[in-house]
């Protein structure tokens, strides 16, 4: 959320909003940073909008009173965020996150290692990554020396680093286990039933094979719980990160008092 390139359109049109629709068409309760639950007597506690990075822009390294200050005024204003969307972590049955390796993400990251710290399944999307504006760039400059070599700092300084298979962090791996990523969403299969708008995610997801589509998975979720490779038994066996409570309801009356 602090780093794509436009946090309205992302508040509007990104991925939580269509993956939260789907959720909850199936019945499930969705816990959405952008739109935060509401806390009894504390009014708008932690809400993000568009305009909620701008307040770092009064961060500063200067080791003075007036640097200090700064710095606390920054740590006092996100503090409230920080703490809801952790505990909205606390409180889920399972996360989801969406991790492009070329995003920076820290706030994702934290709540990732929460949730598996509680011993609860996250679900981490980690597309294949390519730039085809920077491959028609780089041929557009084929000729022009001084630009190819602008453009090749450029790539450097960003860096820019394609991942065609969408190959997660190494430390993602362990940490999330194999089965629980996802190389995209498979919106397309679901864009007439609810109504989704071509976009950019649509876009994205052209003219790829997407192997392992995290919708269906959830749509399957809801039939029967996930398995797993097991390398002992060299076979799929139920997956235990999956402990979701069946509570049954009281048959019998509680004893009157």
């Amino acid at each position: 959320m602090d780093f794509v390139t436009s946090r309205e359109a992302e508040r509007k049109y990104g991925w939580r909003n269509r993956v939260g629709e789907f959720l909850q068409y199936y019945g499930a309760t969705v816990f959405d940073p952008w739109n935060k639950p509401e806390l009894r007597g504390l009014h708008e506690y932690g809400r993000e909008d568009a305009a909620t990075a701008a307040g770092r822009e009064s961060w500063n390294f200067a080791n003075n009173p007036q640097g200090r200050k700064a710095r606390a005024l920054c740590e006092r204003q996100f503090w409230e965020t920080l703490h809801i969307d952790l505990r909205m972590v606390d409180t889920t049955d399972f996360t989801i996150a969406f991790c492009p390796t070329n995003i920076y993400s820290v706030g994702t990251v934290h709540e990732i290692a929460l949730c598996r710290q509680q011993r609860k399944p996250v679900l981490l999307v980690s597309p294949p990554l390519e730039f085809p504006t920077l491959i028609k760039l780089r041929e557009y400059l084929r000729k022009d020396s001084k630009g190819t070599r602008l453009l090749r700092g450029l790539e450097q300084e960003v860096p820019i680093k394609p991942n065609p298979r969408g190959i997660p962090s190494l430390w993602y791996m362990p940490l999330v286990g194999g089965e629980g990523f996802f190389d995209g969403f498979g919106f397309d299969s679901y864009r007439k039933h609810f109504g989704w708008k071509w976009a950019r995610l649509d876009e994205q997801e052209k003219n790829r094979k997407i192997y392992r589509p995290l919708l269906p998975f959830l749509e399957k979720l809801t039939l029967r719980l996930p398995r797993k490779w097991d390398h002992k038994l060299q076979c799929l066996v139920p997956d235990d990160n999956w402990l979701l409570w069946d509570l049954k309801p009281k048959t019998s009356n509680p004893r009157k008092s």
